[in-house]
């Protein structure tokens, strides 16, 4: 019993300890588990630091715990979350890859990394993964020399096609790889030249085998007939001579089988025909000879045979037509004869038929595009004959259409221009006949038109410009007729344009200008008429010719200079505008007379001379309108006279308070240089005795010109007829200061005049002013001699200008030179004109004009003469009445018509009755227009108008005893212009 206790203790004791030992491994096991999860999320963020590249960013650590299976290229397996592979192919990476990772990743499987950029090297890590299947860094840039791959016994797949590896290649290690299946090492060209070992022949499950462009020499090794496992054989681009061995035939799973860019020689071997899984033939760019293997031709799966670039002869099998995979034929470039096989794509979704460059003969194959897949014919130098099949217009997929250097014949199919797809269309050397029609509109990719050296006729189409993508345009040797469509210069992408050899006419559109990208351009041999377009001079220095037509007119300068006078030879009517030190030219000098001259010239020349005749007859029709047009003036003014030459420059109105004895013609025709008594800044005074024996002193004042342009010029204001101050027909002479004063002392006798002359500079402008300006023209004064003097500040009165700035002498007339002599003259005739009863009064202070510029008024002292300038911009009224003892003065102004105008003061007034009495209390007399073709009604009692200019500027400051006068008020200039009065007579 107590044995049997002590065993059950002994039992119940070995049991807990197994049970601990089976919790503390678990806990161990959790542990490990838990760090190698660590330390594969560990190994991903290292490497998201090392390859750098937008595309990592969709990692993200930020959480915790780090979910890595989720992320875009990690691959980890259902159960403990280990990671089995990574692709990161295409993510344009750029960086080394950590060390480490078959550690870090002890499940890893598949590792791709295709298309990226993998600096270092071959990363040494992935030798130590024992587990790799898959390895793929195709086009990812890895340089430098390849290390032992064979510890890497599980992989499968090596692709490390497309690097920049160097120095030996590793045969012998991949001999050692007996797992592997695929081997890609195409386009790496930096290896040293090796030959392929026959240890390669161990690797039985190998069904890919590329080593193009590996520097491999020698050739084909017969011991790949041994290798029955590979479906894809390609051995191009290495070099590679001798015959291809017949023992490939044994390669029953053979489906790819490309040798192309080689040395290879010979004929290909009928035993290729019992590779009855081959769907892919490619022997082009060899030295190839003999026929094409009808076995070859018959096999069931053939897609592609492509055999260019060789010296084979002999037909094409016609068993190629009952095939009913063939998609690709290319043999072009061999020396093979016979006629194409008739049902040729009938059977299959035949794409492309590429025959160029041999010695076919007989029509095209008539249901080469049954199924609607065809998108090539390329079979151009051949010797085809027939016609182009209807049914190619309706093979909308046709991208390249080339059938030139043949014998084919008949009209174009209109549809073959207008393929919707099509890049380029090729009918040249051919006997083509019909032509190009409108439907080429809806060729909408068609880049290359060639037709030349056919019999096409008609005319180019307008529609031709419609597709826009053109760059080669080549018609040439034709039979096109008619001009050549301006619309031409829309195809901006053109670069060739080339239409010699056929019968256009008409001129040369200067449109093809606008063809920037065009480099030949080829017009000659044409009836082609008119002048060379010198915008087409913009296209050198590129190929311009135009020899051969119909051309005339000058050459123009730019083509001289770029030496292309042969371009146009042929052009009787062509010629040079200056002469060349070139013998070798046949081309005349252009004759100066003109009779060379293109149509162009011709026309500009005429187009010049009508517009210098229109002009002419223009200004002699101003000229007369204008002369007219014063005359008139003159005319309804009474002013005109066959001596006056402005016909009326302006009317003055003087309003005179006492009756004129004397004439103005009297007047006038005294004005003569004998009775001239001094000369002023402002005119020339003269004495003039009357038929009465009375002495008159008058004074001529310089006159601007009666230009309106020189008016214009000046800032001279239109007449304005509406003028409340004027008359309706009278010229603006208030902005020339013209005028002649007539003042008559007291008793009605004729006293001297004085009047305020502004100062003027004497400088250039001035005296060519002064040329410009004519003679005083005063109505009813057209008998005035053509007298002035030029000294002074000129004739007239400058245009309005601001204010002066400085301050003149204030005592101007009596600085002036002629003022001595005018004083003189004044005394004599006061003291003539002194009536008996009156004592002469003693000259207290020297007379001189007060002008008060504020006021707007001037007042001119003399014996008994006062006078008032008002208004400013309308005419001015001059006021003259008796001052001293004018008690008698107001009724002699009644009985001359003059009436009182409300508002206004006649100058000396008071209210309630002035000192002279003359119209009445805050009256002032009206200025009334002159009457009559003469005159005559000034000198009749009738007031007289003085239009006088805008008063001077300040020339001082007011003399103490100068009398004050208050101006009339102002009215605004809208009421003063369109004031209803009118001024009667």
């Amino acid at each position: 019993g107590a044995y049997v206790l002590d065993t059950a203790a002994m039992v119940a004791t070995l049991c807990s300890t197994a049970l601990l030992l089976v919790v503390v491994a678990l806990l161990s096991a959790a542990g490990d588990g838990a760090a190698a999860l660590d330390a594969q999320a560990a190994y991903l963020s290292r490497l998201k630091q090392e390859l750098a590249g937008p595309a990592m960013a969709r990692w993200d650590f930020s959480s915790a715990p780090v979910d890595y299976c989720r992320f875009q290229g990690v691959v980890c397996d259902g159960g403990d979350g280990n990671v089995t592979g990574i692709d990161l192919t295409s993510w344009r990476l750029t960086g080394r890859l950590p060390p480490g990772i078959c550690a870090a990743l002890p499940a890893l499987r598949d590792l791709l990394l295709a298309y990226n950029e993998i600096r270092g090297g071959f990363p040494p890590g992935l030798l130590n993964c024992s587990s790799l299947e898959t390895l793929n860094l195709s086009f990812a840039s890895v340089s430098g020399a390849l290390p032992d791959l064979s510890p890497m016994r599980a992989l499968r797949v090596l692709d490390l096609s497309d690097n920049l590896f160097s120095g030996a290649f590793p045969a012998a290690s991949l001999a050692g790889m007996t797992s592997l299946e695929v081997i890609n090492f195409n386009e790496n060209p930096g290896f040293d030249v090796w030959r392929p070992p026959e240890a390669l022949t161990r690797l039985r499950r190998l069904r890919v085998l590329i080593l193009s462009t590996t520097s491999m020499r020698g050739g084909v090794p017969a011991w790949l007939g041994n290798m029955t496992s590979l479906t894809f054989l390609e051995l191009s681009g290495n070099s590679l001579t001798g015959r291809i061995p017949a023992s490939l035939g044994r390669l029953a799973n053979l489906e790819f089988l490309e040798l192309y860019y080689n040395d290879l020689e010979g004929a290909i071997p009928d035993e290729l025909g019992n590779l009855t899984r081959l769907a892919d033939v490619d022997f082009s760019e060899n030295r190839l000879e003999g026929a094409i293997p009808d076995s070859l031709c018959a096999l069931p799966r053939l897609r592609v045979l492509q055999l260019y670039t060789n010296f084979l002869t002999g037909p094409i099998p016609a068993v190629l037509g009952n095939s009913t995979q063939l998609e690709i034929l290319s043999v072009y470039k061999n020396q093979l004869t016979g006629e194409l096989p008739t049902d040729l794509g009938r059977y299959s979704d035949f794409n492309v038929l590429e025959v160029s460059e041999n010695q076919l003969t007989g029509p095209l194959p008539l249901h080469a595009c049954a199924n609607g897949k065809l998108q090539y014919i390329l079979v151009l130098s051949n010797l085809l004959t027939g016609t182009i099949p209807a049914a190619y217009a309706d093979c909308l997929p046709l991208l390249r259409f080339r059938v030139s250097s043949n014998h084919l014949e008949g009209d174009v199919p209109p549809g073959i221009f207008a393929l919707p797809h099509a890049s380029i269309v090729d009918l040249s050397y051919n006997h083509f006949t019909g032509s190009v029609p409108p439907s080429i509109a809806g060729a909408k990719n068609l880049t290359s038109l060639f037709a030349s050296a056919n019999r096409l006729s008609g005319m180019l189409p307008p529609e031709i410009a419609d597709v826009w993508g053109l760059v080669k345009i080549d018609l040439s040797n034709n039979l096109i007729a008619g001009p050549i469509p301006a619309a031409m210069g829309r195809l901006v992408r053109l670069n060739q344009l080339s239409l010699q050899g056929n019968r256009l006419n008409g001129p040369i559109p200067e449109t093809l200008a606008d063809l920037r990208s065009l480099n030949v351009l080829n017009l000659s041999e044409n009836a082609l008429s008119g002048q060379i377009p010198e915008a087409l001079c913009a296209l050198l220095p590129n190929s311009l010719d135009f020899a051969g037509n119909n051309l005339s007119g000058p050459v123009p300068p730019a083509m001289i200079k770029e030496g292309l006078l042969e371009s146009v030879a042929g052009n009787p009517g062509l010629c040079v505008a200056f002469r060349l030190n070139l013998s070798d030219t046949a081309l005349p000098l252009c004759q100066k007379g003109g009779e060379k001259r293109g149509f162009a010239g011709s026309a500009w020349i005429v187009g010049v001379c009508c517009v210098v005749c229109v002009v002419a007859m223009l200004a002699l029709a101003r000229r007369w309108l204008t002369r007219r047009r014063e005359l008139k003036d003159g005319e309804q003014d009474g002013t005109s006279s066959p001596g006056s030459r402005g016909g009326g420059l302006s009317s003055y109105d003087v309003t005179s308070f006492h009756k004129l004895n004397f004439d103005q013609h009297e007047i006038v025709e005294a004005l003569i240089d004998k009775n001239i008594v001094g000369h002023g800044g402002s005119g020339t005074v003269y004495k003039i005795e009357l038929s009465s024996g009375e002495l008159v002193a008058v004074k001529k004042l310089w006159v601007s010109s009666s230009k309106p342009w020189l008016r214009r010029r000046r800032g001279g204001r239109q007449p304005r007829a509406a003028d409340g101050g004027g008359d309706a027909g009278q010229h603006p002479a208030q902005e020339h200061r013209e005028a002649l004063l007539l003042l008559l002392g007291r008793r009605l006798q004729p006293a001297g005049v004085r009047v305020h002359a502004q100062r003027q500079p004497v400088g250039r402008a001035a005296r060519r002013r002064r040329r410009r300006v004519g003679r005083l023209r005063v109505p009813g004064l057209a008998d005035a001699p053509p007298r002035g003097h030029r000294r002074g500040p000129g004739p007239g009165v400058p245009p309005p200008r601001p204010p002066v700035r400085h301050r003149p002498p204030r005592r101007q007339v009596v600085q002036h030179p002629a003022r001595r002599r005018l004083r003189a003259q004044g005394g004599r005739l006061r003291h003539r004109q002194g009536a008996p009863g009156h004592p002469r009064r003693r000259r207290r202070r020297r007379r001189h004009l007060v002008h008060h510029h504020n006021r707007r008024h001037v007042r001119v002292p003399g014996p008994g003469v006062r006078l008032l300038v008002q208004g400013h911009d309308q005419v001015r009224r001059v006021q003259l009445r008796g001052g001293a003892h004018g008690a008698g003065h107001g009724e002699e102004a009644d009985r001359a018509g003059v009436r009182g105008d409300e508002g206004h003061r006649a100058v000396g007034d008071r209210q309630g009755g002035g000192r002279g009495g003359g119209g009445g209390a805050g009256q002032a007399p009206r200025v009334e227009p002159l009457q009559g073709r003469d005159g005559a009604g000034a000198a009749r009692g009738r007031p007289v108008h003085l239009q006088h200019p805008r008063p001077p500027p300040h020339h001082g400051r007011r003399r103490p005893d100068a009398r004050r006068v208050r101006p009339a008020p102002r009215q605004p200039l809208r009421q003063r212009l369109l004031r209803p009065e009118t001024q009667t007579s």
